[in-house]
């Protein structure tokens, strides 16, 4: 069986990645899509109030929960759009260790910090200044497929743009490369 393709929107919370992918499920017409969003997985959990070790225990179970069901659907074949934010380097590494790098289509979303903070407040349900904390975090690795700017074009631009490049995917992709580049000593 042929793994399923994964296009995994890697931004900052309100960069736009949620909108993107679901443009991507509207044109995307060469296949099965489904989006799987990091927010739905922590939606999933149940509301008890947990102290902040064990919210910590619950957050990076949920997460590594989440790269194994994104792995685990495309094992079998299905087409994925991933919405992640990878704030923490151990997330990408996980990613880098579960995924299959060659079916990753690795997409940078950004947007100017000015305009995440406009969306946050415009929002309401992200903590004050979660945008601006991921900033620099969730690109630190520094390498991508392909890049949108939800700031200067549209989220069906952005998926359009996407959509031209996914039949001409480098060899190797981003996920090759930096698999090789965090996960060499590792073997």
């Amino acid at each position: 069986m042929t793994s399923g393709r994964i296009i995994f929107l890697n931004g900052t919370s309100s960069s736009g990645k949620s909108s993107i992918a679901r443009e991507l499920l509207d044109i995307l017409d060469d296949g099965v899509f489904f989006h799987l969003a990091v927010d739905s997985f922590n939606a999933m959990r149940s509301k008890r109030e947990l102290g902040a070790e064990e919210l910590d225990a619950a957050l990076r179970r949920t997460r590594m929960g989440f790269h194994r069901s994104i792995a685990a659907m495309a094992e079998v074949g299905n087409d994925i759009v991933v919405d992640h934010v990878l704030s923490e380097p151990w997330r990408l590494v996980d990613c880098l260790t579960v995924l299959p790098p060659e079916s990753v289509l690795f997409v940078g979303v950004r947007c100017s910090l000015d305009e995440l903070t406009r969306r946050e407040q415009a929002r309401g349900d992200r903590p004050s200044g979660l945008a601006a904390f991921q900033y620099d975090l969730v690109h630190a690795h520094g390498d991508y497929d392909v890049e949108c700017d939800t700031g200067t074009a549209s989220p069906r631009a952005c998926a359009e743009r996407i959509r031209e490049f996914l039949p001409h995917r480098p060899s190797p992709s981003a996920f090759t490369r930096l698999r090789r580049q965090h996960l060499a000593g590792a073997r």
